[in-house]
């Protein structure tokens, strides 16, 4: 199975120069974790996410979050959440950004994902233009239909 037959078409995106607080106010509108950043050609330029956020606000101890023995000083990350609300999605953004292209595999796309600890991987045409986004939920829907095959 091709990533075009697996793919969601409607997807929404980030300019590189909007803000923080933009970018957070669109993913809780899409009930998304995360977007792909596009220029104004709407050539993928990165990826961002609520993890690149929280890293941004907490970095010296991010990893700790992962125990369930360690509290951060919320004041602390409520405080630098408020300092780089303003910011540009470009500076917290990750780049250069994984994507795959409509023809490739779903196992090819599933690899990247499950590699690079993704939530969704950005479809791009030749030109590297968004058309649209390939996440693990819809991942396990056609593996759990059989629909994958090699």
């Amino acid at each position: 199975m091709l990533v075009g037959e697996a793919m969601i078409r409607d997807v929404s995106a980030v300019f590189e120069d909007e803000t923080v607080e933009t970018f957070i106010h669109i993913c809780l509108r899409k009930r998304t974790a995360g977007l792909p950043v596009v220029d104004e050609e709407y050539r993928v330029i990165g990826f961002i996410g609520e993890t690149d956020i929280i890293k941004s606000a907490v970095p010296s101890y991010f990893s700790l979050l992962q125990s369930a023995s360690f509290i951060p000083d919320t004041q602390q990350f409520v405080q630098k959440l408020e300092q780089i609300r303003d910011d540009m999605v470009i500076d917290h953004m990750k780049k250069p950004p994984i994507v795959v292209a409509e023809d490739d595999t779903v196992m090819y796309a599933a690899d990247l994902i499950i590699k690079n600890g993704l939530k969704m991987v950005p479809v791009v045409d030749e030109k590297n233009r968004l058309i649209g986004v390939v996440t693990r939920i819809h991942l396990l829907d056609v593996a759990s239909h059989g629909k994958i095959k090699e």
